[in-house]
């Protein structure tokens, strides 16, 4: 057990249903699943004292990458409550909520600069051949960089186990352009 990201949308109630978990054509666990690496990859941002190795990865390919570290700021019922547990003043609660809102606005209409973002890095990345040598893991490898990193145009994985990040991305990719199709405008990351 441990740690798990999936992608939501702003509509999932009415796109992400049980028919789209179930349509063998959609295939989502194959192809739209993001990996434990990749969950582990998006919360290193805040964990670690170096460059995050998405950071690296933006300053590489000079690609923005503030827009994937955005779609953290989804507030679940919980989030909420545990960040209102700090307020001490009416104040105080107000300017969470303030934040909230600020955030949750910005994921509603975030899905083109996402998958542009997504695409862009897919294309940039295609054509770097030795990407886990250009990074560096800050002393704590977590992510199994030579691996992770490693043949970034080949899938190596099952969808979920052992996908590298160039999978992960390519998945990414296509539950944008899936979710897109289906009328979504914003999109973000659940953690689980």
């Amino acid at each position: 057990m441990g740690l798990d990201i999936q992608l939501s949308v702003n509509n999932a109630d009415e796109v992400l249903t049980p028919d789209y978990y179930e349509n063998k054509e959609i295939d989502s666990f194959y192809k739209h699943n993001l990996s434990r690496t990749f969950c582990n990859f998006m919360c290193k941002q805040d964990a670690v004292s170096g460059e995050p190795e998405l950071d690296q990865i933006g300053r590489i390919t000079s690609v923005d990458i503030v827009p994937l570290y955005d779609m953290n700021k989804y507030w679940v019922p919980e989030s909420i409550e545990h960040q209102l547990s700090f307020a001490e003043t009416e104040e105080e609660k107000q300017q969470i909520f303030e934040r909230i809102n600020t955030d949750r606005a910005r994921l509603e209409t975030n899905l083109e600069i996402v998958l542009s973002t997504v695409s862009t890095l897919i294309e940039k990345i295609s054509n770097i051949q030795n990407l886990p040598e250009l990074l560096n893991d800050n002393g704590f490898d977590s992510l199994n960089n030579n691996y992770y990193f490693s043949d970034f145009n080949i899938d190596k994985g099952d969808g979920y186990i052992g996908n590298n990040f160039g999978q992960d991305l390519r998945n990414f990719k296509r539950f944008l352009e899936y979710v897109k199709s289906k009328g979504s405008t914003g999109v973000y990351f659940i953690y689980g």
